[in-house]
């Protein structure tokens, strides 16, 4: 499996563009570069029947985020506060670093 560049990290605020969970805002919890998918807080919930375990002896239903494509969603700019496409800026030494389409400051810190 190829892994797909993905413009959106681990901790970025996103907004989802279609879908059930369309307009929704969250965090980014984790991404999946192989598959080109990424789980967000509070976002694309599924229930999930577990089992009983020595770590979980209640077992019953749990609720739990679902991955869906990265291609979903937009990056929202920390400083304008709009949702953007990101775009990649080249610092004097060499670095690359992700900026804002809009305003054009760094996403990263």
């Amino acid at each position: 499996m190829e892994m797909k560049k993905m413009s959106v990290r681990r901790g970025d605020k996103v907004v989802v563009l279609s879908g059930k969970d369309k307009g929704k805002k969250g965090k980014v919890i984790a991404t999946f570069p192989r598959l080109g998918k990424l789980k967000v807080e509070g976002i694309n919930m599924i229930k999930k029947h577990a089992k009983p375990t020595r770590k979980v002896p209640q077992g019953g239903i749990r609720e739990m985020e679902a991955a869906f494509p990265a291609s979903k969603v937009m990056v929202i700019c920390p400083s304008c506060g709009k949702p953007t496409r990101v775009a990649k800026k080249a610092l004097a030494d060499d670095i690359m670093v992700r900026t804002c389409r809009k305003c054009g400051e760094a996403l990263d810190k």
